[in-house]
């Protein structure tokens, strides 16, 4: 039977930055809260041993707590294989977690199976219904041709992110520039077209020993138009944290947009002139979404009901 969710308008998160933390290994969970990330995300899949990952199920409850300490939102990655993916969804369907990081997404029927999995599990707990939403993890070429399918697949899909290192490995290259910029852009339009946030950076996810190299490409990737990134690392939260904030720099300028804008000599005029440059309504968007940022105040999700 399929899902039947409710529509209802739920506000869109800020994750300028996902950690990435082992859910076996105590030292890293105990610590997660104090890095900064705008989300934590507790992995069940490839940084669990086979042999831990039943350990690792039993001890999330305890790590949803702890890692939520300061507010970051919950995510848990779950495994793609469906034994695996049974008994965590299982373990994973708890109060506390906000969302669930799906690996290997590559169709819409398969983000629709989880979907319909974890309202029966919230159904049966008596948890808010849809409150857990999904990051859907692009990781082979076989799913760029469904991408749009997979973005609108079902009213829990929040976010998408190209998964660099799998992708690559996927279509036997290495995770260089050339090779990852047509599908991280790829997943940006289907991820914008459909609502969500689009997430991630043009480069290899594993090098976080080079800050300057990682600050360049996050900030790179804000300009295109991502708004967050996932970290492995704790040392490349605050970069992505900084790199897809608005500088002070715009927002100065977005404030000096909206007050033209307000402004009676401008007002209901379709386009205006600001330091001799012209000031039209895509412009003016671009200045609130600045602000909203500033603010984290982002837009509700207003897509339309997909039952």
């Amino acid at each position: 039977m399929a899902d039947t969710l409710p529509s209802v308008e739920t506000a869109v998160p800020r994750w300028r930055s996902l950690l990435f933390v082992p859910t076996h290994i105590p030292r890293f969970v105990e610590t997660a809260h104090e890095r900064g990330a705008d989300g934590v995300i507790l992995d069940l899949e490839d940084s669990v041993p086979q042999d831990q990952k039943g350990e690792a199920r039993r001890q999330l409850p305890e790590c949803v707590a702890k890692v939520g300490r300061k507010g970051a939102s919950v995510l848990v990655r779950v495994n793609h294989g469906l034994r695996a993916l049974a008994a965590d969804l299982d373990a994973a369907v708890i109060a506390g977690v906000d969302a669930l990081v799906l690996p290997k997404t590559d169709s819409a029927e398969w983000v629709l199976e989880i979907a319909n999995a974890v309202s029966e599990l919230e159904r049966e707990r008596s948890l808010p219904r849809g409150r857990i939403r999904f990051l859907a993890q692009i990781e082979t070429p076989g799913a760029l041709q469904r991408l749009a399918a997979i973005a609108l697949a079902h009213p829990r899909m929040v976010a998408m992110a190209l998964g660099p290192e799998d992708f690559s490995a996927a279509v036997g290259g290495a995770p260089e520039f050339d090779l990852l910029l047509a599908p991280n852009l790829s997943v940006l339009f289907a991820a914008r077209a459909a609502g969500l946030l689009p997430l991630g950076f043009v480069g290899s996810i594993g090098e976080f020993s080079d800050s300057d190299k990682l600050r360049e490409a996050a900030t790179r990737a804000r300009r295109l138009g991502f708004v967050g990134a996932l970290a492995i690392h704790p040392t490349q939260v605050a970069i992505f944290n900084e790199a897809f904030s608005p500088s002070a720099g715009e927002l100065e300028w977005a404030r000096r947009v909206v007050a033209a804008e307000n402004d009676d000599a401008t007002h209901g005029r379709a386009a205006f002139s600001l330091d001799g440059k012209m000031i039209d309504p895509p412009v003016v968007r671009r200045a609130h979404e600045i602000l909203a940022l500033a603010s984290n105040n982002r837009p509700t999700n207003q897509r339309p009901d997909r039952r």
